[in-house]
Protein backbone atom coordinates (compact mmCIF):
# COMPACT_ATOMS: atom_id res chain seq x y z
CA UNK A 1 0.00 0.00 0.00
CA UNK A 2 1.18 3.47 -0.78
CA UNK A 3 1.40 6.42 1.55
CA UNK A 4 -1.32 8.30 -0.26
CA UNK A 5 -3.72 5.38 0.11
CA UNK A 6 -2.93 4.98 3.83
CA UNK A 7 -3.21 8.71 4.40
CA UNK A 8 -6.63 8.79 2.77
CA UNK A 9 -7.79 5.52 4.34
CA UNK A 10 -6.92 6.45 7.91
CA UNK A 11 -7.06 10.26 7.58
CA UNK A 12 -3.55 10.79 8.96
CA UNK A 13 -2.60 14.46 8.58
CA UNK A 14 0.96 15.01 7.46
CA UNK A 15 1.50 11.31 6.71
CA UNK A 16 2.68 12.07 3.19
CA UNK A 17 5.30 14.45 4.62
CA UNK A 18 7.18 11.66 6.39
CA UNK A 19 10.30 10.79 4.45
CA UNK A 20 11.12 7.12 3.93
CA UNK A 21 14.59 7.56 5.46
CA UNK A 22 13.03 8.64 8.77
CA UNK A 23 11.05 5.44 8.95
CA UNK A 24 14.15 3.28 8.50
CA UNK A 25 16.05 5.09 11.24
CA UNK A 26 13.41 4.59 13.90
CA UNK A 27 14.72 2.61 16.88
CA UNK A 28 12.63 -0.23 18.30
CA UNK A 29 10.66 0.64 21.41
CA UNK A 30 11.18 -2.77 22.99
CA UNK A 31 13.91 -3.00 25.63
CA UNK A 32 16.28 -5.96 25.74
CA UNK A 33 14.99 -8.93 27.75
CA UNK A 34 15.62 -8.76 31.49
CA UNK A 35 16.97 -11.59 33.63
CA UNK A 36 13.51 -11.88 35.22
CA UNK A 37 11.92 -12.22 31.79
CA UNK A 38 14.31 -15.06 30.90
CA UNK A 39 13.60 -16.78 34.22
CA UNK A 40 9.84 -16.58 33.69
CA UNK A 41 10.16 -17.84 30.12
CA UNK A 42 12.22 -20.86 31.18
CA UNK A 43 9.71 -21.66 33.93
CA UNK A 44 6.86 -21.65 31.38
CA UNK A 45 8.56 -24.15 29.06
CA UNK A 46 6.46 -27.29 28.62
CA UNK A 47 8.04 -30.64 29.40
CA UNK A 48 7.89 -33.75 27.19
CA UNK A 49 7.80 -31.82 23.93
CA UNK A 50 10.28 -32.36 21.12
CA UNK A 51 13.17 -29.88 21.12
CA UNK A 52 13.29 -27.04 18.63
CA UNK A 53 15.95 -26.38 16.03
CA UNK A 54 18.57 -25.95 18.77
CA UNK A 55 17.95 -29.58 19.84
CA UNK A 56 17.97 -28.57 23.53
CA UNK A 57 15.17 -30.30 25.45
CA UNK A 58 13.01 -28.08 27.67
CA UNK A 59 13.76 -30.39 30.62
CA UNK A 60 17.45 -29.52 30.37
CA UNK A 61 16.77 -25.79 30.33
CA UNK A 62 14.29 -26.03 33.21
CA UNK A 63 16.77 -28.04 35.29
CA UNK A 64 19.45 -25.37 34.88
CA UNK A 65 20.75 -23.40 37.84
CA UNK A 66 20.68 -19.63 38.25
CA UNK A 67 24.17 -19.57 36.69
CA UNK A 68 22.81 -21.41 33.66
CA UNK A 69 19.93 -18.91 33.36
CA UNK A 70 22.40 -16.04 33.69
CA UNK A 71 24.43 -17.39 30.78
CA UNK A 72 21.28 -17.84 28.68
CA UNK A 73 20.34 -14.25 29.54
CA UNK A 74 23.76 -13.02 28.37
CA UNK A 75 23.43 -14.98 25.13
CA UNK A 76 19.92 -13.67 24.46
CA UNK A 77 21.03 -10.07 25.06
CA UNK A 78 24.08 -10.56 22.83
CA UNK A 79 21.82 -11.78 20.03
CA UNK A 80 19.31 -8.99 20.75
CA UNK A 81 21.91 -6.23 20.53
CA UNK A 82 23.99 -7.61 17.65
CA UNK A 83 20.91 -8.72 15.70
CA UNK A 84 22.73 -11.89 14.62
CA UNK A 85 23.31 -15.37 15.94
CA UNK A 86 26.83 -16.14 17.19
Amino acid sequence: MGRKHLSQQYDIPGFNDVRQIEIHRAEPLVAEPSAQCVKMATERLKRHKPPGTDQIPAELIKAGTSIFRSEIHKLINYIWNKKELP
